[in-house]
């Protein structure tokens, strides 16, 4: 095995394979080291008010705008000028950091490609570390693969590359600081800044990130001050690194403004990361007796708290001349059957078409195929322009209780919750066996949807309003009954696997257990 040269006090289990050795070098390390020991106290601090906040939460309290930080919402300030390779993001690709799949994407025609360390990425060792050689070799435009007797290559024209790291809540457990796991996020973004910043910016774009499942503007504090920090050891000027945050909880709703300043010299706006946001709603009101969401199918971008949503989260940016892009469409093309392919595409246009027109600067696909027909949408709107930041909403007037407004509360089916079963046992099995984004039933299915899944069984359960709409109340029997049966559903479309029957024994656990588990990826990381 090769053997690594280490800074003092850190220690890394995971296996040196080929190549491994060209990212994890002794600069590199250091940094890592130095970003730890400065920051990881901070980190272990956010995440302990995240814990105490939902306590509150749990015993009843609603989440509000913050007294202590109207100045910030009422003044008048604006996010530093947006690079010229982010001013146009109509379309945004994603997915993970897989050679193949960063390719494709690259050449799609998007605008821009968030490439993904965290939720439709497993992030086992091997694909941390392959996905920092993959990222190395975009950057170059020196990636290229040889796969099934097809050549893959980048086109000449390719698109914006922007980075997801892990998010707070994540461990790097095969790399240990001082004898302490240290954390995913900063593990994925000192890595990559140490080997690409300064090679994309002589190549005319920069170092630009997307930052994950945040809970506060105290928590974008943090990754400001990390930038900081790292544009100063790797002799950068400040405001060079670009993050756009992603609003996918429902706390940090109550906090766009407030993220948007913290990150101001650094910020590339926000996204409407619906998915994890309906989870995150779900796991917040968790223990409220009376709170309960219909069919997954049935909550949608028109649902009275998700429309308040997105619509602040639009005002909010453009007042700050700050972009603002939409979420995912999760469905893909379906090759085998015109009419449901129809309905599909469809549903795309019409999401695609509302982001647009309410005045979103773009919106996110999962799949190549989706990419022409998003951009058509958004170019009906903005014809030429790059963006339409300069379309303001005064007239957009949400409210904490807008925000908390959560319908449709039924229907709830036997289909709806077998679907629900379904997908999470896919999932998970899926995830264990190393790939984290996987087409199920037509959808594109990542963690965030996963969550949604398993957390909406486990509130099903508890909620008085938890009954199907036959009458029967969904109970923890009613779910353990149905997950042999949605287990062999599984297996008859992907084939034996112990990680099938693993996932299935974990998701009956996390689904009819008395405590919540609060990322369903936390025990799983534990597995791989």
């Amino acid at each position: 095995m090769t053997q690594l040269q280490l800074p003092a006090g850190m220690e890394i289990t995971g296996e040196i394979k080929p190549g491994f050795a060209d990212i994890l070098t002794p600069d590199a390390l250091a940094l890592i080291a130095k970003l730890t020991r400065a920051f990881e106290p901070r980190r272990q601090e956010l995440l302990a008010a995240r814990v105490v906040r939902a306590a509150r939460m749990d015993a009843g309290e609603r989440p509000d705008f913050l007294p202590e930080t109207a100045h910030i919402r009422n003044g008048d300030w604006k996010i530093a000028p947006i690079p010229k390779a982010l001013e146009c993001r109509r379309v945004e690709i994603t997915g993970p950091v897989e050679r193949k799949m960063v390719i494709n994407a690259l050449n799609s025609g998007a605008d821009s490609y968030m490439t993904d360390f965290e939720d439709s990425n497993t992030p086992n060792w091997d694909n941390q570390l392959t996905g920092q050689i993959n990222m190395r070799d975009a950057v170059r435009k020196t990636i290229s693969l040889e796969q099934n007797g097809k050549s893959y290559k980048l086109n000449d024209t390719t698109a914006t590359l922007v980075v997801r790291p892990r998010g707070w809540h994540l461990d790097e457990k095969h790399v240990l600081v001082d004898g302490k796991r240290i954390s995913g996020g900063i593990f994925d973004f000192a890595l990559f800044m140490f080997h690409n910043a300064k090679e994309q910016l002589a190549r005319g774009a920069g170092p630009y990130f997307y930052l994950p499942k945040m809970e506060s503007h105290l928590e974008a504090r943090l990754w400001n001050d990390i930038f900081v920090m790292t544009q100063n050891e790797l002799g950068l000027p400040q405001g060079t690194i670009k993050a756009t945050v992603l609003i996918e909880t429902i706390v940090a709703a109550f906090e766009m403004d407030e993220i948007l300043y913290e990150l101001r010299e650094h910020s590339s706006g926000l996204n409407a990361g619906r998915w994890d946001y309906i989870f995150s709603c779900i796991k917040k009101f968790k223990n409220d007796k009376d709170f309960c969401l219909a069919d997954r199918a049935k909550v949608t971008m028109t649902a009275p708290f998700m429309r308040a949503y997105a619509l602040l989260l639009l005002k909010t940016c453009h007042k700050r001349n700050a972009p603002a892009i939409g979420g995912m469409a999760a469905l893909i093309p379906i090759k085998n059957d015109p009419e449901k392919n129809d309905v599909a595409m469809g549903g795309v246009r019409t999401d695609k078409a509302r982001d647009a027109t309410d005045g979103y600067d773009g919106g996110w696909v999962a799949h190549p195929g989706l990419v022409d027909l998003a951009m058509t949408e958004f170019k009906k709107v903005l014809g030429d322009k790059p963006n339409q930041i300069d379309k303001q909403r005064p007239d957009v007037n949400v409210v904490a209780a807008d925000l908390l407004n959560f319908q449709p509360e039924t229907p709830i089916t036997e289909a709806g919750l077998r679907y629900n079963i379904n997908v999470g046992i896919h999932y998970l099995g899926a995830w264990l066996a190393g790939n984290g984004c996987v087409p199920i039933h037509n959808l594109m299915e990542d963690a965030a949807t996963a969550e949604i899944s398993r957390s909406q069984v486990w509130q099903w359960i508890r909620s008085t309003k938890g009954v199907l709409e036959d009458g029967r109340k969904v109970t923890d029997a009613m779910v353990r009954a149905m997950i042999p049966e949605e287990l062999a559903k599984v297996k008859a479309l992907v084939g034996e696997g112990a990680t099938y029957d693993r996932a299935a024994q974990i998701f009956e656990e996390m689904s009819t257990s008395d405590s919540f588990a609060e990322f369903l990826t936390l025990p799983l990381y534990e597995e791989i």
